[in-house]
């Protein structure tokens, strides 16, 4: 063993350490009981790390942020509430103009009527008594008609009785002759 030992090869030496190490090590670090404490100690330290920043500097920015978009959702909710209650008074301004537009309009309709009507009384009566104008002229020309046409007949009924009672070889006078066809004409 000796030679083993002093071969400058140092394979054997190798083996050796390696044996050596391989008793004592049971694998993993980290579940070796020995470093546990150890272990702890650090892990201990970074999660106190971890909280204290945690806890100073991201907690703080996150709660700010959430805090900023709770108020901004409040504040537009709030506006949107507004606005509704806006709306609806627009709304309602806008029926009651509606309505008011109407009424005017209607009673707009209804001067506009009366005025027509008033015009449309006032024609009626001016054709009422034109027509009454022309009814009586008319009424004149036809009496004057019918009298001037009783003279016509008249005056041809003598002459057709002249002529009659010439062609029967009779002779009358036309006093004779007025006094028949008057009476004839009367009834």
């Amino acid at each position: 063993m000796a030679t083993e030992t002093t071969h400058s090869d140092g394979l054997a030496d190798a083996t050796g350490v390696a044996e050596h190490s391989g008793a004592g090590n049971a694998g993993m670090p980290q579940l070796d009981f020995s470093t546990w404490g150890n272990q702890i100690f650090w892990l201990v330290l970074a999660l106190i790390a971890i909280y204290l920043i945690l806890s100073r500097v991201a907690l703080p920015r996150i709660a700010a942020v959430l805090a900023e978009r709770q108020g901004t959702i409040t504040n537009d909710i709030a506006a949107a509430e507004d606005l509704k209650s806006k709306a609806a008074d627009a709304e309602a301004a806008y029926d009651k103009a509606l309505l008011d537009a109407r009424a005017e309009a209607q009673r707009i309709i209804a001067e506009a009527k009366a005025d027509m009507q008033v015009d449309l009384d006032k024609a009626i009566a001016k054709a009422d008594e034109q027509i009454a104008a022309q009814s009586g002229e008319s009424e004149r020309a036809i009496a004057e008609i019918r009298a001037g046409a009783a003279e016509n007949v008249k005056t041809v009924a003598k002459d057709t009785v002249k002529e009659i009672v010439a062609a029967m070889g009779g002779k009358a006078d036309a006093k004779t002759i007025t006094a028949a066809v008057t009476s004839r004409m009367k009834g």
